[in-house]
């Protein structure tokens, strides 16, 4: 699976593409803020199964 980092500000230039490299690619993009990872966008499979682990524990 790919993955990759983006800026805070680059995501917000790109939000469109990095929601859409997400459902159709199932790429993982890291938000950072100052090359800290504070968010990720994640294609919702991925999402949905981590919040099911969730709900299992």
């Amino acid at each position: 699976m790919e993955s990759e980092e983006m800026s805070v500000a680059d995501a917000r230039r790109q939000f469109a593409d990095v929601l859409h490299d997400a459902a159709v690619r199932g790429r993982i993009t890291y938000i950072t803020n100052r090359g800290r990872r504070i968010a990720a966008i994640v294609p919702v499979p991925i999402a949905e199964a981590a919040n099911q682990n969730l709900d299992d524990s």
